[in-house]
């Protein structure tokens, strides 16, 4: 079968949308109707006309198109487990909070921040407490709204993201459970999780580059270890990495520190990706042409798959802590 043209049959028939995060293999990214980074793709889902969102990627987006957008109906052709997203559950958020409160801080005065790379269940806690979501592309702004209140920021759940930003705005951080970690001298207390995928860039790989070709240019995503941050010329999400990318001359030689398949779509020429391993996220990869075509027949045939539900109380406070992120500017 020629899935590729079962697709654009059924796109054509169907009041549908596909959507595909960056991270997605080139087949199905090129089919996309809507590409982009998280903050992208939760921003243009939510003013998107159809009634259907075929959603490739993960399942905390999935999860975050529906709590926006709870009329739509939303599947994923795979519902992937992002492996960061899985290091965080209420009951861990919950222990962060006693972690803190234990430590002399009252609740009432803690804030929490949670990656959008965070089950729906982790959202709502947080927008039960007052909290935001942020995304690695605007973190630094909801970081710094929410120290606007005077509150400690509880992290969750990418400590090296957490770390990053505090790091560049001049705040002390700390890590529950590495070292010491005490939540009355720290600004931002941040949770033990981390992406496998940007785990895999070390300063060896910089160093690497840079005797290479002693005039690179080292461009990293902030869920990378603070030790490679500091190397680099440039550290920003996917959608600012792909414009300081697209933006250098072309003779002008970069190495990459994030996903595979997105550095692998970046410009051609004089572009590496920063690392001996191929760094490529094995959910995001999960997804193929042929999912996407059952996922779309099912639509079809009256018996949509793989739909994404969340239930009311936690889509009511983790759409809270969605839209306090989306109304920050």
């Amino acid at each position: 079968m020629d899935y590729k043209k079962e697709i654009e049959r059924l796109k054509a028939a169907l009041p549908v949308t596909i959507v595909s995060h960056y991270y997605q293999r080139d087949e199905v990214f090129e089919i996309a109707d809507i590409v982009g980074d998280s903050l992208e793709l939760a921003r243009k889902c939510q003013n998107d006309p159809n009634e259907w969102i075929i959603f490739c990627g993960v399942g905390f987006m999935g999860q975050s198109v529906k709590v926006i957008s709870p009329e739509k109906r939303v599947l994923m052709p795979r519902i992937a487990c992002c492996a960061m997203a899985k290091m965080i559950d209420d009951t861990y958020f919950d222990q962060s909070v006693a972690y803190m409160t234990e430590r002399g801080i009252a609740k009432e005065n803690i804030l929490p921040i949670t990656y959008i790379n965070s089950d729906a269940s982790v959202k709502a806690k947080v927008g039960e407490m007052g909290g935001m979501v942020c995304t690695s592309a605007n973190a630094y702004k909801i970081i710094q709204k929410g120290l606007e209140s005077g509150k400690k920021i509880l992290f969750v759940p990418d400590r090296c993201l957490g770390q990053n930003f505090a790091i560049q705005m001049g705040l002390k951080s700390c890590v529950i459970g590495v070292g010491e970690c005490d939540p009355k001298e720290a600004d931002v207390i941040c949770f033990n999780g981390f992406c496998s995928v940007h785990q895999l860039f070390t300063p060896a790989d910089v160093e690497f580059y840079r005797r290479k070709y002693p005039d690179i240019k080292i461009a990293v995503h902030p869920e990378c270890d603070p030790k490679v941050t500091a190397l680099a010329d440039f550290v920003g999400s996917t959608s600012q990495l792909i414009k300081y990318v697209n933006e250098l001359d072309i003779d002008q030689k970069v190495a990459v520190g994030t996903e595979y398949n997105l550095v692998n779509r970046m410009r051609k020429a004089n572009t590496y990706v920063l690392s001996s391993t191929k760094p490529e996220c094995p959910t995001m990869n999960e997804t193929t042409l042929e999912d996407l075509y059952r996922t779309l027949k099912s639509i079809e045939d009256g018996d949509p798959i793989n739909e994404i539900f969340v239930d009311e109380h936690t889509s009511k406070y983790a759409k809270l802590a969605l839209t306090r992120m989306l109304e920050v500017q």
